[in-house]
């Protein structure tokens, strides 16, 4: 229920934060709420691909690509993700979301996205992006950034670990055989 909520106020409130562009650091601020929690008594693990999720959207709505991927008929769908923790977030704690694409290759875009209380990380995960089309197939970063007009400033460089780790975790395409053999 509480990503309802907060989708709905994603969708109310995005008008009224700063603008964005698309090579910006996109920042927001959640609190944890009692439905974050685990048997622990801290944030579940479950609930940070969600807020990674929330995140990339308000970055693309505030950067206006969101309208031309739509008006496309395209969506971006995680390929892979990694996620280290740090330290727990707490009830009803407050914590900002960071969220920057720190490079592509020829078919993905990567974002590096993080948890942070007080100027200090306490979570982050590297997040894999492939975009599609609603008319099938898939669309490259290269024509992403010619739609989202290119990118400001310097090109980011992929992390040589980033690359390693996209590659050593690819599972086989869509159409290729992956038999589930142990």
């Amino acid at each position: 229920m509480n990503l309802w909520l907060r989708l709905f106020y994603e969708l109310v409130s995005w008008r009224f934060r700063d603008k964005l562009h698309w090579s910006d650091v996109g920042k927001r601020n959640f609190r944890v709420w009692p439905s974050d929690l685990d048997v622990f008594q801290h944030m579940n693990n479950g609930k940070f691909p969600v807020l990674f999720d929330l995140s990339r959207y308000d970055l693309a709505l505030r950067s206006g690509t969101w309208t031309h991927w739509k008006k496309l008929g395209w969506y971006p769908v995680v390929v892979a993700e990694t996620i280290t923790f740090r330290k727990s977030l707490m009830p009803w704690q407050k914590f900002g979301m960071e969220s920057k694409v720190i490079g592509w290759d020829d078919q993905a875009f990567y974002f590096d996205q993080r948890m942070v209380v007080n100027g200090e990380i306490y979570t982050q995960g590297i997040v894999r992006i492939r975009f599609l089309k609603k008319s099938r197939g898939i669309v490259t970063p290269a024509e992403v950034l010619e739609v989202t007009h290119d990118w400001y400033g310097p090109v980011p460089v992929l992390p040589e670990w980033v690359k390693r780790w996209a590659a050593d975790s690819a599972l086989p395409k869509g159409k290729e055989p992956a038999p589930s053999t142990w």
